[in-house]
C-alpha cells in the first residue's frame, strides 16, 4: 500500500487558473519526500488535496488508499499537518493547546497530556508548557505545532516550511525529529519548502514542481542523471595548461567538467608538469539547486 498516490492529479479553480496540472507520484510509507517549488508552483494546493480541503478537478490522489475527498474524516486521522503560521489559541498555554487538540482526535485528556510532555521534551519546550501561547515566540509557536501535529500519532505528516522562524539549534532539532519519526516509526514525511538546500539535507526523495506541473521527480542521484553524468571539477591554480578546457570562474580559479574522480590525478600532473602550482581542487556533483535551475532554464542566484 502507497503512502500517497497522485494519479493525473490536477486542480483549475473558478477563476481558470491551474494550479495543479497532470501530476503523477508515489510514495511509500517511512520516505522523507521534499516536494518543492517557489510560491505559487502548486505546493499548497496539493497539500489540500491531499487532505480532502479540496476536491480535484481531474485525476485523483490517495493516503494509505483513502480518498481525502470522500472521506476527509479518515484522510485526518491519519495526517498531520504542519503549515508556515501556526494556528493555535493563544489565552490557552502551551499544554493545554495541546490536550485539546488531543480531544478533537478522541484522545482522553491524561493520555493527550503524556504524549504532549515527551513531544515538548524532544522539541525542549518543556519549560514553557504552562506558558500562555501569547507569550511564545515564533520558533517556539512551529515547534509547538510540530507536536500537535504529532499528538495523535499520524501515519503521514506534511510539513509546510517547518522550520520557519527556528534558530539553527532548534531546526536541527526539528531535522533529527523528523528523521527519526521517518526511520524509526516508519511516518511518511511531505516537506513543502522553496529552501532547495535545506531539502537536500533531510530528504531522501525530490519532486520539482513549477507552475502547477511536476518537472522531475526521484532520488538527488537519479535527478543528477537527468541533466548530466559527470561532475563539476574546481581547481584554483597559479596556471592552467591551454590543452585542459576550462572555464575561468574568477583569478587563479577555473572550472571543467569530468566524468569520475579517477581523471583528477592526470588533471593535477598536467598543471604541476607545465609549471603550474595547484592551491585547491574539488569535485562537487550538482546539488538540487543546480538541478532545479537547470530545468527551470533560469538563472541561480547566490
Amino acid at each position: 500500500m502507497n503512502a500517497v498516490t497522485l494519479n493525473g492529479l490536477s486542480k483549475t479553480y473558478s477563476n481558470g487558473k491551474k494550479a495543479v496540472d497532470s501530476v503523477n507520484i508515489c510514495l511509500s510509507a517511512g520516505e522523507v519526500f521534499g516536494f518543492l517549488g517557489p510560491n505559487g508552483a502548486g505546493k499548497t494546493t496539493t497539500v489540500k488535496l491531499l487532505n480532502g480541503m479540496l476536491t480535484p478537478t481531474e485525476g485523483s490522489c490517495t493516503v494509505f488508499d483513502i480518498n481525502p475527498a470522500a472521506n476527509p474524516q479518515k484522510a485526518h486521522a491519519l495526517s498531520g499537518v504542519v503549515t508556515e503560521h501556526a494556528q493555535m489559541y493563544d489565552a490557552m498555554t502551551g499544554m493545554e493547546n495541546l490536550v485539546f487538540y488531543g480531544s478533537l482526535y478522541g484522545i482522553n485528556p491524561s493520555e493527550s497530556e503524556e504524549r504532549g510532555k515527551a513531544l515538548l521534551r524532544e522539541l525542549e519546550l518543556t519549560y514553557a508548557e504552562n506558558q500562555k501561547l501569547a507569550s511564545y515566540s515564533t520558533g517556539m509557536r512551529q515547534r509547538l505545532s510540530l507536536a500537535r501535529a504529532l499528538i495523535h500519532q499520524p501515519r503521514i505528516l506534511f510539513l509546510d516550511e517547518p522550520t520557519s522562524g527556528l534558530d539553527p539549534e532548534s531546526a536541527q532539532n526539528v531535522h533529527r525529529m523528523i528523521h527519526r519519526l521517518a526511520s524509526e516509526h516508519g511516518i511518511t514525511v511531505f516537506l513543502c519548502t522553496h529552501q532547495l538546500r535545506y531539502a537536500q539535507e533531510i530528504c531522501t526523495r525530490y519532486g520539482l514542481m513549477e507552475e502547477g506541473r511536476l518537472l522531475a521527480e526521484g532520488t538527488l542521484d537519479t535527478l543528477r542523471l537527468q541533466i548530466c553524468s559527470g561532475m563539476t571539477l574546481k581547481v584554483k591554480a597559479s596556471r592552467i595548461p591551454e590543452t585542459l578546457l576550462c572555464k575561468n570562474t574568477a583569478p587563479g580559479a577555473f572550472e571543467l567538467q569530468i566524468q569520475s574522480e579517477e581523471e583528477i590525478p592526470a588533471i593535477v600532473r598536467k598543471i604541476v608538469e607545465q609549471g603550474g602550482d595547484v592551491y585547491h581542487i574539488s569535485a562537487e556533483l550538482p546539488s538540487l539547486e543546480d538541478i532545479y535551475f537547470h530545468l527551470t532554464g533560469k538563472e541561480q542566484t547566490t
